[in-house]
């Protein structure tokens, strides 16, 4: 019988935290996937997860990565791609290394994710391919353009491709995230409760793009606290 997998790339403590938890109830085999795995060890514990440190922006380790799912079974119906890179300044005063790096941890990573779990998905017609997007992705901020220039790369890419793949069969969504998300380290003050994105609510959004008929699927959707504005 194969293993159903479901890889998360960029895992840390919250969101894809709670996704993990959630899919490894509905008995999926987890790959998580992050540059620093020491972190993992707890949850990978808890889900029964297979954890491999990538560096998500370099394609030799996406490839390896993939290698290791394949090496755990044949199916693999969800791939969700977490990671982005931050780099805040005036644009007079950018480190173009940075820059660049910002960038390709955002987009070139998620293209290379994308890409490998398409080839595993298309041969079956089935799959979901998910990305985790910003509202920087749809309007950028002052002092934030390395980061506004890699959610909109992450946005195009997934518009491009939902476009591309669904009449084959193969479901991709973006999740803009418009807020703050709530984590362990990270917490709304008392007189401001639900201000923050709670990362058991995304997880629930995340699986029911997952559980989306064909017939009414999404390539996009938007979450945010009900007190923020946009």
């Amino acid at each position: 019988m194969a293993m159903s997998i479901a890889l998360i790339v960029g895992v840390g403590d919250g969101l894809s935290a709670s996704l993990a938890r959630k899919l490894a109830a509905r008995g999926f085999k987890l790959v998580l996937a992050a540059r620093n795995v020491d972190k993992l060890g707890e949850l990978a514990k808890e889900t029964n997860a297979h954890i491999v440190a990538c560096d998500a922006a370099d394609p030799g380790a996406v490839t390896r990565l993939f290698g290791e799912v394949d090496g755990l079974g044949d199916d693999l119906p969800v791939a969700v791609y977490n990671p982005s890179a931050r780099v805040r300044g005036p644009l007079t005063e950018l480190d173009p290394a940075d820059v660049r790096r910002a960038i390709e941890v955002s987009a070139f990573g998620a293209f290379l994710v994308a890409q490998q779990a398409a080839r595993r998905m298309l041969p079956k017609k089935a799959g979901t391919i998910l990305f985790t997007g910003a509202s920087a992705g749809v309007k950028g901020f002052a002092n934030s353009a390395p980061f506004a220039m890699g959610k909109f790369a992450l946005r195009g890419l997934a518009q491009s491709i939902a476009r591309e793949l669904h009449p084959q069969g193969v479901h991709v969504g973006h999740v803009v995230i418009d807020g703050v998300i709530r984590n362990p380290g990270r917490t709304e003050p008392p007189d401001a409760p639900d201000s923050m994105l709670d990362p058991e609510a995304i997880a629930d959004s995340y699986l029911a793009l997952i559980d989306q008929h064909r017939s009414a699927w999404s390539w996009e959707i938007e979450l945010r606290p009900f007190v923020e504005r946009f």
